[in-house]
């Protein structure tokens, strides 16, 4: 009962770690999310005097839209966090000696993921078609608004539609305008008006639907097209317009600046964006019938082109094919230039055009049937797209759990900053690769399952890795056992350190030591002598040369260790200057079942014997070296 209870709070203790660190960077993660979507979109949404609930209600719908997004993110991160803390507190060493493994550990976690994955799938299916409805209608009906009528000076604006306002300088306390010229093409450009005043001020209906222009001092030209001069030839040469003057003018300019929310059935019954607004159910309804349209389309083109084909006359011959083909031949059949020479000029007129007709039709009918069934295609592909999105959200969380929970008590490091590194590059690898695949479903170019599912195939393996290295404790991310590696492969030496303890147990018998310095200067020498130069037989396949050479570095680390007792410091700076001796020169123990399998693969092992001459050329040196200490300390340890 003791046990069980502890592991209820244990369970309790890591949920309670978990759920404010999951809710805080969820927070987080959908802020800057939010903020990626304000910078795409805020073209559209400056200048245009939207109201503050109409951005609020943006924000909104888009924060929900973008969840899909900040929630995978944020539960690599959470969980990164969470368990870099109990490794870098010694709270998961702790669980672990209690006799507690990794995923016991986890359990309570994967079941509330679990939980969070299923609530995914939900949101996807059946909340999130309503959101993007909303969202993108929305979005649509914003970048339509017309901007907010703002004319800059000594420049052309365009913003209103069919006019062009040139305005010199304007007074920002009055609003007036001064110098201003006007190109007005809303009748057509044949019937084009330029007007030039010395000022003018403009003013909004009370409807927010056009514009009042009042002009003062000016001039007015148009073109002044008539029928007869239209038609007459004259016409092309000179084009008469009309002029003028005016002390003052008013002119209303069609100008809608009212916010035009577009209807959300607009895109539920649009063909092309209807996938937005279906679940899973509606999306594979709407493929099948897809699919059945595109094999009726299929169909029809089979049966065109069999009918207009070069073969089509073989259709009209139930019987006896074999017999007409044998008899067409022997038969002589004149050549098509021949016969079309036989007829007169017009009729080879007709006919060539006739046949060019037929032609032209037939290509344009076969390429409108062509668009079409690419569109369909397209249409077809953004459903498997959405189809697909209902379940790759929940797999994508169970999956970064999976990677972050390991990567966390692999590395040991809570806080913000190692964490926050490691889940920002996962999470673009992810992104970048959910992406390539979304592409190529979106294109046709893989098949539907292959590419939506492509970042979870390659993200699967990762948090099956990681999770098994981590209920290993593996040290693949501890930068001290690299460096280890680094330092062998650049031959970088590792000191000894021996400090003067504070309280000595066993201080050591220096007159044993000068006997076991002794011993090993002769262990030494023979070792030397048997192994100074090995011959590549003798590499391979001499077993004594492992088990001496182990003798001999462990004699010197015993006598070090007794050494580390002393209360001489001259002792101890002589024993620091022992080299730290390779624990091999091969791949493999001499002798052993991959040692004889490189010496018989020739090449291998004579580039292997070639590689370990540096190593056994240092082993030597170090050897030598050790001899020359010895004798000194021999010399030191008498005097004491």
């Amino acid at each position: 009962m003791k046990n069980k209870f502890r592991l209820k709070r244990l369970y309790s203790f890591i949920l309670q770690s978990f759920l404010p660190m999951f809710l805080m960077t969820f927070v987080i993660c959908l802020f800057l999310v939010l903020m990626q979507f304000l910078w795409k979109y805020i073209e559209d949404m400056v200048g245009k005097g939207l109201d503050i609930k109409v951005l609020g209600e943006m924000f909104v719908y888009a924060a929900l839209n973008l969840i899909p997004l900040a929630l995978p993110l944020s539960i690599l991160l959470a969980s990164i966090m969470v368990f870099g803390n109990l490794g870098e507190q010694f709270e998961l060493l702790a669980i672990k000696s209690a006799g507690v493994p990794l995923l016991k550990t986890m359990k309570p976690l994967i079941i509330l993921i679990v939980f969070i994955s299923v609530g995914a799938f939900f949101f996807q299916n059946y909340a999130m078609p309503k959101i993007q409805v909303k969202f993108y209608s929305l979005l649509i009906s914003i970048r339509q608004k017309s901007p907010e009528l703002d004319i800059p000076e000594g420049v052309f604006y365009k913003g209103i539609d069919n006019y062009n306002i040139f305005v010199e300088r304007k007074n920002r306390k009055t609003g007036m305008l001064y110098d201003v010229m006007i190109y007005d093409v809303s009748k057509g450009f044949n019937s084009m008006a330029v007007i030039v005043c010395d000022s003018a001020s403009m003013k909004l209906s009370e409807d927010k639907l056009s514009l009042a222009f009042t002009m003062f001092k000016g001039q007015q030209f148009q073109n002044f097209q008539s029928e007869n001069i239209g038609s007459s030839n004259t016409s092309k040469e000179f084009v008469p317009y009309s002029r003028e003057d005016f002390k003052r003018k008013q002119m209303l300019i069609p100008f809608d600046a009212n916010f035009n929310r577009m209807e959300d059935s607009a895109l539920e019954d649009n063909a092309g964006s209807s996938y937005v607004s279906k679940n899973s159910a509606q999306l594979k309804v709407s493929i099948d019938s897809m699919i059945i349209k595109m094999d009726s389309m299929n169909r029809v083109d089979r049966v065109q082109m069999k009918k207009y084909s070069h073969l089509s006359f073989r259709n009209s011959y139930s019987d006896n094919i074999d017999s007409i083909g044998q008899l067409a031949q022997t038969a002589e059949i004149a050549p098509i230039d021949s016969i079309l020479s036989l007829e007169t000029l017009d009729q080879q007129s007709s006919i060539m055009r006739n046949a060019m007709t037929k032609v032209e039709n037939n290509n344009n009918e076969f390429l409108f049937r062509s668009m079409t069934k690419v569109a369909t295609q397209r249409t077809i592909n953004r459903h498997w797209v959405e189809w697909h999105r209902k379940f790759t959200l929940s797999f994508a969380c169970f999956i970064f759990f999976f990677i972050g929970a390991p990567l966390g008590s692999i590395i040991r490091k809570g806080g913000l900053g190692m964490p926050i590194v490691m889940s920002v590059i996962l999470f673009i690898i992810y992104y970048i690769l959910d992406n390539v695949g979304y592409k190529m479903t979106r294109d046709g170019v893989w098949i539907h399952w292959v590419g939506m599912w492509f970042s979870s195939f390659v993200l699967f393996p990762l948090g099956i890795f990681l999770t098994y290295k981590a209920m290993n404790d593996s040290v693949m991310l501890n930068a001290d056992a690299y460096l280890g590696f680094f330092k062998k492969v650049l031959f970088i030496r590792e000191n000894r350190h021996f400090q003067m303890k504070e309280v000595i147990i066993s201080p050591p018998a220096y007159n044993e030591i000068s006997n076991k310095i002794d011993n090993l200067n002769n262990e030494i020498d023979t070792y030397l002598t048997n192994y100074r130069m090995m011959g590549y037989k003798k590499y391979w396949f001499d077993e004594g040369q492992d088990l001496q050479f182990a003798v001999v570095k462990d004699h010197i680390e015993e006598m070090l260790n007794s050494l580390a007792n002393s209360t001489h410091q001259e002792v101890l700076d002589k024993s620091e200057e022992y080299p730290i001796l390779i624990n091999n020169q091969r791949p493999f123990k001499a002798g052993s079942t991959g040692a004889k399998i490189f010496a018989y693969v020739f090449p291998v092992g004579l580039i292997m014997r070639l590689i370990s001459l540096p190593f056994e050329r240092r082993l030597y040196k170090d050897l030598v070296r050790v001899k020359e200490l010895n004798n000194e300390l021999q010399l030191i340890t008498e005097r004491l």
